[in-house]
């Protein structure tokens, strides 16, 4: 539940909050390493959230997985793949039909839109703002820029990519991310540029491997859940938000919490791979076409606790008996 607003910070009523004014959360850099300095500290044995510059480019993926080379993929053997695409944001909102289309023509398309070069000024921390930062200055994001986003953007998520076609995944180094053993999950995103994946918490650690394209994630650690509005809305492993960061002047109760947060920012570039601890809230905004692949990994514990807890409820939700149309899996009920 979301706390009443305070009503003096916009200078008005409910309904008079500008995005041009609007301060937000302010936020943090993100601590960065290198690969060499990740396998000194131990590989993956993380506990806060950390960017790894340049990880994914010593593995095959950085050759392998451009635009062009996915469409192939995608129609090897002469019939095209298809999967379920989102049709703007599901983790807020309504969720709109998901229609199943063929992948191939869809990369086809970002190859040719990844050619145009990105505007220095874009993103909620454009680049000529972020010069201007000194190391451990906290700052505020540019929330006007959410503006320029369009409600219906297509976009491919949450494919498991790696089990569709699984010689791909040779083209990745999954074990040098996690120690010791774990049972890995791999989601495949893949989408042009303003696109939004909503706020949310995941209940497992997370390896977010950027292929291609460059993204913005804004992550809040766990302890900031009391500002996040939780929403009832069903998504398998995850827990989401009713705040809409494209949506806040539509949302001054929703918004009036979210100010009163604290927060890390990551600009994460192709190559770069960032690790997401369990319960962290995060929102992904791509500042231009992109491939990204969510690496999950579980320990026999984790499975057998919170894991096995998260497939009851799905099972329950397949059924109908658990938050049925209230969900990102199934469009909402009319």
């Amino acid at each position: 539940m979301c706390r009443p607003p305070d009503l003096g910070h916009n200078d008005g009523t409910l309904g008079d909050l500008s995005l041009s004014t609007f301060a937000g959360p302010d936020f943090q850099w993100i601590e960065e390493t290198t690969p060499e300095r990740l396998a000194e500290r131990g590989g993956g044995a993380l506990s806060r959230p950390l960017v790894v510059k340049g990880a994914v480019r010593a593995w095959p993926a950085w050759e392998n997985w451009s635009f062009e080379q996915l469409a192939e993929r995608c129609r090897a053997g002469g019939k095209d793949r298809v999967w379920r695409f989102q049709e703007g944001l599901v983790e807020q909102g309504s969720t709109q039909p998901l229609p199943k289309l063929p992948v191939a023509p869809y990369l086809e398309e970002l190859a040719r839109a990844a050619g145009q070069p990105l505007s220095p000024g874009a993103g909620l921390l454009s680049e000529s703002r972020r010069k201007t930062l000194v190391p451990g200055e906290r700052f505020h994001l540019d929330w006007a820029y959410m503006k320029s986003f369009e409600t219906n953007r297509r976009y491919l998520a949450d494919w498991p990519i790696l089990d569709e076609i699984p010689e791909l995944r040779r083209d990745f180094a999954i074990r040098t991310l996690w120690p010791g053993l774990r049972w890995t999950w791999e989601y495949v995103f893949i989408g042009p540029a303003r696109t939004l994946t909503g706020l949310h918490q995941d209940i497992h650690h997370n390896w977010f491997c950027q292929v291609r394209g460059s993204k913005e994630l804004l992550l809040f650690p766990p302890d900031q859940t009391p500002h996040m509005c939780v929403s009832r809305k069903f998504n398998l492993g995850s827990v989401l938000s009713e705040i809409n960061i494209a949506r806040l002047d539509d949302q001054p109760r929703e918004a009036a919490e979210f100010e009163k947060t604290h927060g890390l920012y990551a600009r994460v570039e192709a190559g770069d791979a960032l690790f997401i601890p369990k319960h962290t809230w995060h929102a992904v905004v791509a500042l231009e076409p992109s491939v990204s692949l969510g690496i999950i990994g579980l320990t026999a514990l984790e499975i057998a606790t919170a894991g096995a807890w998260e497939e009851i409820k799905n099972i329950l939700h397949l059924l109908r008996l658990y938050r049925w149309r209230n969900c990102i899996c199934h469009e909402a009920a009319r």
